[in-house]
């Protein structure tokens, strides 16, 4: 899988899901990883449904009570697309980096987060190899 320019967010979160569920560090450090949690990327927002480690639901711009999710993380479309190069820029490299020095923000029950701090780490890193949709 290499990144792709311009995708469609539906297409985005097929390759995403694929690139998740077939990852092997997340495959052996998810067991635990079960929650819902939204990627507020500003042009679209996603809702990824975790089970055991793999994602079973992935809502393309659901609306506000289509899905619950237990936090949510939040940056402008540009720090997104930063995010999706194969090398990030400096502070755009990970989620804490990110969140002092960027516009990200991470909302809700950040307990869920950090249970699953490594796993979802790996997730993000995933966009340097499928890219964003925005």
């Amino acid at each position: 899988m290499s990144v792709t320019a311009t995708q469609s967010p539906t297409d985005w979160a097929n390759a995403f899901t694929e690139a998740t569920n077939a990852d092997p560090e997340i495959q052996a450090h998810g067991k635990y990883f079960t929650c819902s949690y939204l990627l507020d990327m500003t042009d679209h927002s996603f809702v990824v449904r975790m089970v055991s480690g793999k994602i079973t639901e992935l809502a393309v711009d659901p609306g506000p009570l289509d899905m619950g999710y237990q936090f949510i993380v939040r940056a402008s479309a540009e720090t997104w697309r930063e995010f999706g190069t194969e090398m990030p820029a400096p502070m755009y490299h990970g989620i804490w980096a990110a969140t002092f020095q960027r516009d990200m923000k991470l909302e809700g029950d950040v307990l869920v987060l950090m249970q699953n701090l490594r796993t979802f780490t790996r997730q993000i890193e995933l966009l340097r190899v499928v890219g964003v949709p925005v």
